[in-house]
Order: structure tokens, then C-alpha cells, then sequence
């Protein structure tokens, strides 16, 4: 796969009806182990995205300042920028069922003690910080290794399929863990939502101890040899294609999605809202990106392409969101935020996966999650600032012009590799059997 060039679905012949939707979209459930995986993720997201909403406010409670806000949200995005592509060689070596079990335990563990110093009534700023740091350093191991396990549960032609309905399952969370954060928040407290997630992990656990690893799609572990890292960059530098995806992902993650530091100022300075109305912005997005990732989830073909259009869709509704007159229409358009944001990430990630080696693939998988998350220390301090001096709407407008401006940039690119795919195809009406053998 280059970067233009579409995909569809092994077993549907060209001309050929697709089966239904229902049956696309939830065809990798099929599959008893990502069916296992799935369940316990679908318990453990929920908790995750209450923790999110309750760490945003309570920083925003003990500090009253969106600069601390987004400190917070760097420091958990740090080691990734630091360390990710690291974290991915180790990924490609380790494996990954088990490092995704220790990665969860630390996790829940991390969220007992942040719940026990809220709930005492003795946290402080710094102790935030502190284990905000200390997630961010378990995440350099926990997105990569996440990410690949799909490849090894389900076969190629169910990538796109099994990372959507991942992409669902979260944003489900997404739409039901705020709302619920708010309202506890509201009622008991954030410490309470920290010990909800904290509990929430032994859902994702049981689910990883469960799973048939004989059945597993194993990839050979790299051999320890020096120089891995600096490999994955040559790999992804000397790839036209790749180089200009992790472009557009690198200023959409950093100017367009630090969501958590401009949506509470949003919702308290623009709204005159409070915890809740922020649970309800959140899950607004959270609904619409259910809504597109069960989109793309029933898609028989995607291209790079429609990777470009949908960073356009992201930047326009942006702006727009920038503009909003009240809750209703914000709300409106944080649903079509969701949608255009998760379909963006979706696609972003499945082309990655379907473009590069087997032996690659956790080494790429981490320097997207080194640009989509390690970006966030630039970008949130950065949003934290101008949303302080200007404004949240002002935050929500660079958020859309920014993405805009590097799609208009791409767009040459864009075509001039597409020209160089249709010549390429030109002599053959022959389907190619790479292409044949990935899956839309």
C-alpha cells in the first residue's frame, strides 16, 4: 500500500453487493478472542474517561487556572514524546498480552492511590501532577502494545473492522463515562470517580487472563540488535506516504484535539456551566464519535484520500464550534466534532497498519502514538495559554485553522502521489495482490 491507494475487503468481488451493514460492523466479534478482549475493554473505558473529567476538574479546583490544566494533560503525554519510540522496539520484542496485563495493573494501582489521597482529602497539585507523570510512563508501553494486540486476536482483512469497534467501545465510555463523572462529581466528589476506575480494571484483566493464547496470531519477536529505533524513522521518513500521514496526524493531535484543556474553560466561561455541563460536552463528543466509528467500522473500502477530507470535516466543525451561541448548538456540533474526530484517528491508524511489515509494526504504531500523544505537552500548555489570554473560543478556532492549513499544504502532495498510483495501474485491470490481501 502507498498512500493513495484504496482498500476492500478480501471476498467481496468488484461489482459484487457487500453484505449488509450490520454484518460488517460487528463481524470481528465473531473472533472468541477479541470477543473476550472486547468485553472486558468495553468494562474498563467507561472508568477511564470518568478519571479523565474528574482529574481535569479537580486540577481545575485546586490551581483555578487553565495553564495548569494542560501542564497536567503534558505530563502524561511526556514520556510518550520522550520515550515512545523506545517503548514500540520493546512492544516488538515483548509479549504483547502480558505487557498489556502489567500495564493495567499499574494503571489501577495508580488510580487507587489518587483516589485514596482525594477521598483523605490530602491531595495536592503536585501529587496530580506527580501521578499524571507516572500513567503517562505506563502509556508508553500500554498504547503500542494495545494497538498490535489487535493484529495477533483477528486476521488482516478484520484490521479496519476491529479497530473501529475498538474505537466504538471507547467512545462509548466516552458518551457515558463524563455524564457520569459529572453527576459524581456533583454528588461525592472526585475522588469517588477515581475509585470507580480504579475498579473498573479488573474487567480488562479478567479478559486478558482469559483469552486463548494458543489461538493468537503471533508475530516473530524482533531479535535485540542496536539501532531499532533510529530504524522505525528511516522506515517512516523514506516512505512518502507514511511521512505525510504522520504530518497531518502530528498538527491535528496538537493543535485540534487537546479537547480537555479548552472544553472545561469552555463550559464554566463561555456556558457558565460546571462539572456537569463539562461531563455533557464530553459526552456529546463521545456520541458522535460512536456514531462515526460505527461508520467506518461497516466500511468495505477506504483510501488516504478520505483520510484528507475528514481532517477538512474535523476543521470546519471546529470553528463552527468556536462560533456557538449556547449549550444546544454546542452540543450539536461537539456530536459532529466526535464524528469527524474518530473517523480521522480510525482511518489514520489502520492505514499505518496496513502499510508498513509485521516486523515494523510496533515501532510505527509507537511513533503514531509519539506524534497523536507525545504532541500534547507542546500543544495543551500551548491551547492552556491562548484560551487564558483570548479566550476559549478563541482555543477552538486555532483548533480549527491549524489542521486546515496543513490539509491545504498536503493537498499537492496528495495528488502528485495519487497521479503516480493511477499511471501505475494504468497497464493492468488486474487487482494487485497486496492490495487483494488488506483488508478495508
Amino acid at each position: 500500500m502507498r498512500w493513495l491507494p484504496s482498500f476492500r475487503r478480501p471476498g467481496t468481488p468488484i461489482g459484487e453487493r457487500p453484505p449488509p451493514w450490520r454484518q460488517r460492523a460487528f463481524r470481528s466479534l465473531r473472533v472468541p478472542n477479541y470477543r473476550t478482549f472486547f468485553t472486558g475493554h468495553a468494562v474498563s473505558v467507561t472508568g477511564t474517561w470518568m478519571q479523565r473529567v474528574a482529574q481535569d476538574w479537580l486540577v481545575l479546583e485546586l490551581s483555578d487556572s487553565a495553564f495548569a490544566v494542560g501542564i497536567a494533560t503534558a505530563l502524561q503525554a511526556l514520556p510518550t514524546l520522550f520515550l515512545g519510540v523506545w517503548g514500540g522496539v520493546l512492544v516488538d520484542r515483548l509479549d504483547r498480552r502480558r505487557t498489556i496485563m502489567w500495564t493495567q495493573a499499574v494503571s489501577a494501582v495508580l488510580a487507587t492511590v489518587l483516589a485514596t489521597l482525594t477521598l483523605t482529602g490530602t491531595v495536592e497539585l503536585w501529587m496530580v501532577f506527580a501521578l499524571a507523570l507516572g500513567l503517562g510512563l505506563v502509556t508508553v508501553l500500554d498504547v503500542p502494545a494495545r494497538q498490535a494486540f489487535i493484529t495477533e486476536m483477528v486476521g488482516p482483512e478484520d484490521y479496519v473492522n476491529a479497530q473501529s469497534l475498538n474505537s466504538t467501545i471507547h467512545n462509548l465510555g466516552r458518551l457515558l463515562g463524563p455524564a457520569m463523572a459529572g453527576l459524581l462529581i456533583a454528588l461525592a466528589g472526585s475522588g469517588m470517580a477515581f475509585a470507580v476506575n480504579a475498579a473498573s480494571f479488573i474487567g480488562v484483566l479478567a479478559s486478558l487472563w482469559r483469552i486463548d493464547a494458543s489461538l493468537l496470531h503471533r508475530a516473530k519477536p524482533v531479535p535485540r540488535r542496536p539501532g531499532q529505533a533510529r530504524e522505525s524513522l528511516r522506515y517512516v521518513w523514506d516512505r512518502p506516504d507514511l511521512r505525510a500521514c504522520m504530518l497531518l496526524v502530528a498538527v491535528v493531535a496538537l493543535f485540534g484535539q487537546n479537547f480537555r484543556v479548552v472544553l472545561p474553560l469552555f463550559a464554566r466561561d463561555v456556558l457558565d456551566g460546571g462539572a456537569a455541563t463539562y461531563g455533557w460536552l464530553t459526552s456529546a463528543m463521545g456520541a458522535g464519535a460512536v456514531i462515526g466509528a460505527l461508520a467506518i467500522a461497516g466500511r468495505e473500502r477506504i483510501s488516504s484520500w478520505s483520510l484528507l477530507l475528514w481532517a477538512s470535516a474535523f476543521s470546519l466543525v471546529s470553528m463552527l464550534l468556536a462560533g456557538a451561541p449556547g449549550l444546544l448548538a454546542a452540543l450539536a456540533l461537539l456530536v459532529g466534532l466526535g464524528i469527524t474526530n474518530i473517523s480521522f484517528n480510525t482511518l489514520a491508524r489502520v492505514l499505518l497498519q496496513l502499510s508498513v511489515d509485521a516486523s515494523m509494526q510496533g515501532r510505527v504504531i509507537a511513533l503514531h502514538a509519539t506524534v497523536f500523544l507525545g504532541s500534547t505537552p507542546i500543544g495543551a500548555p500551548l491551547l492552556g495559554w491562548v484560551c487564558e489570554e483570548f479566550g476559549a473560543r478563541a482555543g477552538l478556532l486555532l483548533s480549527g485553522l491549524a489542521p486546515a492549513v496543513a490539509a491545504v499544504a498536503l493537498l499537492p502532495t496528495l495528488r502528485r502521489l495519487r497521479r503516480r498510483a493511477g499511471s501505475a495501474a494504468r497497464p493492468t485491470p488486474v487487482v494487485d495482490p497486496a492490495e487483494r490481501a488488506t483488508p478495508t
